[in-house]
């Protein structure tokens, strides 16, 4: 089960945005303590600037931010000036440090973990150095050990020989957050921190059961698909790819020389990711490219329509699949995957799913926070209501914007000692 602590924030109003490339949501939410967040505003607004999560024209996101923050401002009838932001950009890069310190039979405290943890920084690598161009994003105690015996939760107080540490980093490209940092800011907001894409969405739509037991959480934005693992109740696994929604729909749109648009409208009215025997007799109009209004569209048989579709889906899941194999967490995250995002709301798309994954497929909706209609409570909302969870759960986790001359693994260090006293 997900644990509260102490430095996480349980009064007032927050703001979370979730920058997508398809869309920018606000939600400004209200804390009551140990209650889920209340959302009390929403705004949401199409986005421009941003692809495969990086900011490609910074002016036309500033307006798209600016937009939607306004439209939950004023549904909220509140101003918020700091808010939680998700990141889908600077090539994330995820991975487990394990290390031990001798403490020679003597109780652990707080000193032999923040020993642990200097040893730790001699270790990082490259992906944790400031100096390769990375800064740290989550930095996510997985496990401890006592004298090799694993599922310690809380060694402080114990004895024993060596107390050993299992530590999940992710780290991002540093110029990348800094964009994104410039862009928040323009828009007259403070960025509280930053939270991974599928990290935040698996806050918001698994249960605990799955988190504990093991479970792969998919979810498939418009230019990125992220993958997250969870087991025993914490984050092990989390990775990227630039495949999206929106290249399904380029792909309809280059098959059938329609507009983009019209291929949307396609897509989500007549699309499906698995062929049935009925595609073949049912016919749907295709307006082309460069006719003029009015002008008879070409009819095709919508098995045409799927049959683009369902080729870009199962390379999507191939790559995902591809990804979990690589990295050795795909028989951690057990036999349950669950999708979530604006594009696994396809027919269909669990079954094909289960096909390539071989794994049990359901859909993800955000189910720990109040104040969602049915309309703002879909897949497609999961990671700004996962950032709002993430508040109330880990605050002191988020990593706040610094120089890469600020952000040095003592100051990592003491910061995690501060949250592993707060957590255990």
């Amino acid at each position: 089960m997900m644990k509260r602590n102490p430095g996480a924030i349980k009064h007032g109003t927050i703001a979370a945005i979730d920058v997508g490339s398809s869309k920018i949501c606000c939600f400004i939410a209200q804390m009551d303590g140990d209650n889920p967040p209340k959302v009390i505003g929403i705004g949401q607004q199409a986005s421009h600037g941003m692809k495969s999560g990086n900011i490609v024209d910074m002016e036309a996101l500033e307006d798209s931010i600016l937009n939607a923050v306004h439209s939950a401002e004023q549904m909220a009838s509140e101003t918020v000036n700091t808010v939680l932001v998700n990141l889908s950009g600077g090539s994330p890069t995820s991975h487990n440090i394990n290390l031990e310190v001798a403490i020679n039979g003597h109780e652990v405290t707080e000193t032999d973990l923040k020993q642990a943890l200097e040893h730790a920084s001699k270790i990082q690598g490259p992906e944790g150095n400031p100096e390769q161009g990375r800064q740290l994003i989550h930095s996510l105690p997985t496990g401890f050990t006592l004298d090799g015996n694993r599922g310690v939760k809380d060694p402080r107080g114990m004895h024993g020989e060596m107390l050993g540490v299992t530590m999940h980093l992710i780290t991002a490209a540093a110029n990348s957050l800094r964009n994104l940092t410039t862009c928040v800011k323009r828009c007259h907001l403070d960025p509280l921190g930053f939270v991974l894409t599928p990290y935040a969405s698996g806050l918001a739509c698994l249960v605990d059961d799955e988190m504990e037991l093991g479970v792969t959480l998919v979810d498939m934005g418009g230019t990125t698909t992220s993958i997250a693992v969870f087991s025993e109740g914490k984050l092990v696994f989390s990775d990227i790819i630039p495949v999206g929604g929106h290249h399904v729909t380029n792909d309809v749109a280059r098959g059938l020389s329609t507009p983009v648009a019209e291929a949307e409208r396609m897509k989500t009215l007549y699309g499906h990711a698995v062929a049935t025997v009925t595609d073949e007799r049912e016919m749907i109009d295709v307006p082309q490219v460069g006719e003029e209004a009015g002008s008879q569209p070409q009819q095709v048989p919508r098995s045409l329509l799927v049959g683009i579709i369902q080729p870009r889906l199962e390379e999507t899941f191939e790559i995902v699949r591809s990804k979990l194999e690589m990295s050795g967490f795909d028989k951690i995250g057990g036999r349950r995957v669950v999708l979530t995002g604006g594009a696994s709301q396809l027919p269909g798309l669990p079954d094909l799913a289960s096909l390539i994954l071989d794994k049990q497929v359901r859909i993800g909706r955000p189910i720990r926070v109040n104040g969602l209609a049915d309309a703002t409570g879909g897949p497609s909302f999961s990671t700004c209501a996962g950032l709002l969870t993430y508040a109330t759960i880990a605050h002191n986790d988020v990593q706040t914007e610094k120089t890469p001359e600020e952000t040095q693994p003592q100051n990592f260090i003491s910061k995690f000692g501060k949250w592993f006293s707060e957590n255990f």
